[in-house]
């Protein structure tokens, strides 16, 4: 195998009791902790002592289902969450460098409203913010809202061509969202507050900058009401399983999570993110690909495939993801994870089956393999999350040059 890249980049996904749907029933789970700062705070901080890049905290704006677009009324699974992005602000004080980025539905909601909270976790976590932008397809969760209907569709009909135009529409409208965003982040000049006692004078006017934002869907004047966050640019990031999604990744964000198969997988996936990027006109920034994998651990593998057979008897059926589904050990999946980076991935984003035992896992088995290899980090070396992914603190679109 080739020399390992040192730059291996690893996140964590955290949901609930864990990405199984019985994960809540281990003896390990704290289910009645779930809807605590403590629960999160616990998870947040084993996730930084592994010396993770980052977090991602899942959202949605429904009832979690097993299934893609109804409501299944299950009362076996569990059920309601908190918000990922008042999660993140309650976590923030409480780490020191591993980034936080929550979840946010960008269908459903104002993109002013979310880029005072993503700048304000900025500031809270001076400079460990990011925003993972998710789409939502599901009619039950446009009736929450009352301002648009969603038809209804299956699965299988995903590639019939009013669903490919539904599925274009709402990651166009997504692309928007994080532009408007964006400019929103930029309309303060970094030097816009000059906090001057003596002459009364507390913001320069000048520097602060309507964005005039006209989309399909809405328009923004701007600016905000949030000075431009530490980062300049907080971490945009999205999930994508197919080319519309890899476009906004692409165009639009700073990472994305894809869902390979295999090695080949990924450097056809690959290939199509940075076509698309090159034509973008985004051919020489960075757009970091992870790779999504979930995962069961244990010291031996025997141990971790019975674990997933019990998991599976107790939820009534075998577990099967969007992701591929790793069962084994960390010495196996670091193989895994270097087989796949040498096919162009720059990091991953593990989705633990079951929490605690599963992140523990990762931060107290796969961490020192992957640094035992050279693989990965044994320290932080930067103080906020672009500074740990290689990314530039941007320039001010709007600042006089």
């Amino acid at each position: 195998m080739p020399q390992p890249d040192p730059a291996l980049h690893l996140a964590v996904a955290l949901d609930g009791a864990g990405w199984h749907p019985a994960a809540w029933r281990e003896p390990a789970a704290r289910p009645k902790d779930l809807l605590t700062a403590a629960y999160w705070a616990d998870l947040v901080a084993e996730a930084e002592r592994g010396l993770l890049d980052f977090v991602t905290i899942e959202d949605s704006l429904g009832l979690q289902s097993s299934s893609h677009f109804d409501e299944d009324r299950r009362t076996d699974q569990v059920r309601g969450r908190l918000d990922a992005v008042l999660i993140a602000a309650r976590i923030a004080p409480l780490t020191s460098n591993i980034g936080l980025i929550p979840t946010a539905v960008a269908t459903h909601t104002e993109p002013f409203h979310l880029s005072k909270a993503i700048a304000t976790l900025d500031y809270v976590s001076t400079g460990r913010a990011g925003l993972r932008v998710q789409v939502s397809g599901r009619p039950f969760e446009a009736e929450l809202f009352g301002r648009r209907t969603v038809p209804p569709f299956r699965l299988e009909d995903f590639d019939q061509p009013q669903v490919q135009a539904l599925v274009a529409d709402l990651f166009d409208e997504a692309a928007d969202y994080v532009e408007a965003v964006r400019r929103l982040w930029d309309s303060w000049e970094d030097d816009a507050e000059i906090r001057d006692t003596a002459t009364g004078r507390f913001v320069d006017r000048d520097k602060l900058h309507y964005i005039d934002f006209e989309g399909a869907r809405f328009s923004v004047k701007g600016p905000s009401i949030t000075p431009r966050p530490p980062q300049g640019q907080p971490v945009v990031a999205a999930l994508a399983h197919a080319t519309i999604p890899y476009r906004l990744v692409a165009r639009s964000t700073d990472v994305g999570f894809v869902t390979p198969r295999g090695a080949e997988d990924a450097r056809a996936i690959l290939a199509e993110i940075r076509a698309e990027q090159a034509a973008a006109g985004r051919a020489e920034e960075t757009v970091h690909v992870f790779g999504d994998l979930v995962v069961f651990l244990d010291d031996d593998a025997d141990a971790a495939a019975a674990r997933r057979d019990r998991l599976d008897q107790l939820a009534g059926a075998p577990y099967s993801s969007d992701a591929q589904v790793f069962t084994g050990t960390a010495a196996q999946l670091a193989d895994q994870l270097q087989e796949w980076q040498q096919a162009g991935l720059t990091g991953f984003r593990l989705r633990p089956a079951a929490v605690p035992h599963d992140l523990e896992q990762i931060t107290r088995r796969l961490v020192p393999e992957l640094q035992r290899r050279g693989a990965f980090r044994t320290g932080y070396e930067a103080d906020t999350l672009r500074g740990l992914l290689g990314l530039a603190r941007p320039a001010n679109r709007y600042a006089a040059v």
